[in-house]
């Protein structure tokens, strides 16, 4: 098996509408979808060609009475998940679900100090391969919105042992890239004040962000910011499913040219228990913002 501790490994979409999940997604980034549902409830897995990607399940219920919206939640796969939790906990993250037996492997919900949420993993049932960053369908980037990210980082590399990485360019002052076992696979920066609450950002590979963008007003979503080229590192556009689910795309083309779709409003409430954030982040139409991604 290839050694995934301390990768993103996994990842799932919570939503309000699966079969409109189900047909969006298919048409943005040509995800195909197969029925993994046990006996205790139903759930879903998008795949690339024939590799398993991410999972597809409700919101559950008692999370939209607290009033939780949709988000993607990535999988961090470790190796020990007790003792990740307890190091998690010593470090001032929160443990909102403590590890419980799931469909796929042993999981935690958790929170890092500055409040963003992420999952763990031990011994992952699906997607046993570690994910293929560069290849169309896949997860090609993670991207924290910090509150602080120097401490954000300080925290991140005591947790799962992430190193900082450097741009072609050299080091960058407001973006850290992030590297684990020697590969680049994100990066974290301060946030803004209009996002007021920080959060991890998935950006899944398209071959174009022109196509994938209009696709994804076609299928009733809506383009939070760009599209934006990066610096000799292609093109990102940041965007919102139409249950109101947040995340992004990359691709190396933008065949029409456009530099900037629209931007739009983002709104969420994420609740959970005692867990709870609400929020808004807005901009007016035609407005650009600047991107704190640089080449990679």
């Amino acid at each position: 098996m290839v050694e995934l501790h301390a990768h993103f490994a996994w990842y799932e979409l919570l939503t309000t509408d699966l079969a409109t999940a189900r047909t969006f997604y298919g048409s943005v980034i040509g995800w195909r979808t197969h029925d993994a549902s046990t006996t205790q409830f139903s759930y879903s897995v998008f795949s690339a060609g024939e590799a398993p990607v991410s999972g597809l399940m409700d919101l559950p219920p008692d999370a939209r009475k607290e009033g939780a919206t949709p988000r993607w939640v990535g999988y961090i796969a470790v190796d020990d998940i007790s003792g990740t939790v307890d190091r998690l906990r010593r470090l001032g993250g929160r443990v909102f679900v403590p590890p419980t037996d799931t469909n796929i492997g042993l999981i935690s919900i958790v929170a890092d100090p500055q409040g963003a949420t992420l999952a763990l993993v031990q011994g992952l049932k699906q997607g046993q391969q570690r994910l293929e960053l560069d290849k169309v369908g896949h997860i090609g980037w993670h991207e924290l919105f910090a509150v602080d990210w120097a401490t954000a980082f300080a925290f991140y590399s005591e947790l799962f042992g992430w190193q900082r990485a450097e741009s072609d360019s050299g080091s960058l002052k407001s973006y850290q890239l992030l590297s684990v076992d020697g590969h680049k696979m994100g990066g974290m920066f301060t946030k803004q004040p209009m996002a007021p609450y920080p959060f991890w950002l998935y950006y899944f590979n398209v071959p174009d962000v022109a196509v994938a963008a209009k696709r994804v007003v076609d299928g009733g979503g809506r383009i939070a910011q760009g599209p934006t080229q990066l610096p000799d590192a292609g093109w990102i556009v940041r965007c919102i499913d139409p249950q109101g689910a947040m995340f992004a795309l990359q691709g190396a083309t933008n065949q029409s040219g456009i530099e900037q779709l629209s931007t739009a409003e983002l709104g969420w409430s994420a609740a959970w228990g005692s867990f709870s954030s609400r929020g808004k982040i807005s901009s007016k139409p035609g407005e650009k913002k600047p991107d704190p991604r640089r080449k990679r």
